[in-house]
């Protein structure tokens, strides 16, 4: 399936490695424009926008901002808006974070970042563009959520709550706007071959392809592909969905 994205402009948010890495590829690749953002990990982000911006000099952007301060993210909408790139198109809202503990030793600050960051995050973003978005038609926002919050995840009670709450999100502004031609739909992948499982033994990665009938993990690139089929016009009577990527984990 071709899909062309030229003269879109999309924010995804966590850009700079991991899945977020892969969708930022993948749009620029159908053509769109894209604007991405880092908190932690600058070094990376800034080495990933050197590679890009030789093949698509002038259809990329960086910024850094921490989701978790709602001026903050006001802000960077209202930067990103009036630069170069084009007003916004899509918002991917894919920055995240663990803080994975048993319940009975998860610290208040555990729960409070991890809900801050992946949950008031997704608010506060969406929040921020919807206003330009309904003006828009068939305007994108895609929330990438996680398996996590589909079924339950031992040490997970932090990171499963704000997944499952980003899908109920979803689902509400996908009622909420629908009348706009907003397209509002989630992703959730399960076990994704990232630079954090690469830190892994081979012992482990044996156990969790165990785990998944398919035997094995996802690449970040079939997550990217899902989210750029979302973020075209080919999804375009598709919302309030949530697409779950997991090789049957969750059967």
């Amino acid at each position: 399936m071709h899909i062309n994205l030229d003269g879109r402009h999309f924010l995804v948010t966590g850009g700079g490695r991991g899945i977020g890495k892969a969708i930022v590829q993948q749009l620029l690749f159908s053509g769109a424009s894209v604007s991405f953002t880092y908190n932690q990990g600058r070094e990376i982000a800034e080495k990933y926008l050197q590679e890009l911006s030789v093949e698509f000099p002038d259809k990329i952007a960086l910024y850094h901002a921490d989701i978790q301060d709602e001026e903050q993210s006001k802000l960077l909408i209202e930067t990103i808006e009036k630069s170069s790139l084009g007003p916004l198109y899509g918002l991917i809202n894919n920055a995240g974070i663990t803080a994975d503990a048993p319940f009975f030793s998860m610290t208040h600050a555990m729960w409070r970042d991890v809900i801050n960051t992946n949950l008031n995050g997704t608010y506060f973003l969406s929040k921020a563009v919807i206003k330009s978005f309904i003006r828009k038609k068939n305007s994108k926002i895609i929330n990438i959520s996680s398996v996590s919050g589909v079924r339950g995840a031992v040490g997970q009670a932090n990171y499963g709550a704000s997944k499952a709450a980003i899908i109920s999100l979803t689902k509400t502004l996908a009622l909420e706007f629908a009348k706009f031609n907003m397209q509002v739909n989630a992703v959730a992948p399960g076990f994704i071959d990232t630079e954090m499982v690469a830190q892994m033994n081979e012992q482990d990665k044996k156990k969790i392809d165990q785990m998944i009938p398919m035997k094995r993990m996802g690449m970040p690139q079939e997550v990217a592909d899902m989210v750029t089929f979302l973020c075209s016009e080919k999804s375009n009577y598709v919302t309030g969905q949530t697409f779950v990527i997991d090789g049957g984990l969750t059967l």
